[in-house]
């Protein structure tokens, strides 16, 4: 199993409309970004991610999974943009902020840290860790 961070703007997509699809999930759709279309490319069924609430709040919400691999991006004319579909599974105990993240040394290198604007993104299993221990799971 891999893990990620889905970012998204929560007055546009937020968590609560994420958990509101059910064990159906969403199309995580409308990215425009080479990087982040490869690394839905690379997930697989069953990863984990963090949801990440970005501009409003800049926080850790919650962990989704991937319920359908990598397909064409229903919002996009344009075959080159692919989408994965996410499925919440569970709100964090314990919202861990942007801030939180910078503060923690062990997590300097996470790509939150270094590239905080792109939107799918890795995140090795020792920072799921860290993270999961920060948000109370």
């Amino acid at each position: 199993m891999a893990f990620w961070l889905f970012k998204s703007e929560p007055d546009t997509w937020s968590w609560d409309q994420q958990v509101a699809k059910g064990e159906d999930g969403e199309e995580w759709g409308g990215v425009r970004n080479y990087l982040a279309r490869n690394n839905m490319r690379a997930m697989k069924v069953g990863d984990r991610g963090f949801f990440y609430h970005s501009n409003i709040g800049k926080q850790i919400v919650g962990i989704v999974e991937v319920c359908r691999e990598s397909e064409p991006d229903s919002t996009a004319d344009d075959p080159r943009w692919d989408c994965v579909m996410i499925k919440a599974v569970q709100p964090v105990p314990e919202p861990v902020t942007l801030e939180d993240v910078k503060g923690a040394p062990e997590l300097a290198d996470m790509v939150l840290v270094k590239n905080s604007r792109m939107s799918v993104q890795p995140v090795t299993e020792r920072e799921w860790a860290i993270v999961c221990k920060m948000a109370g799971l």
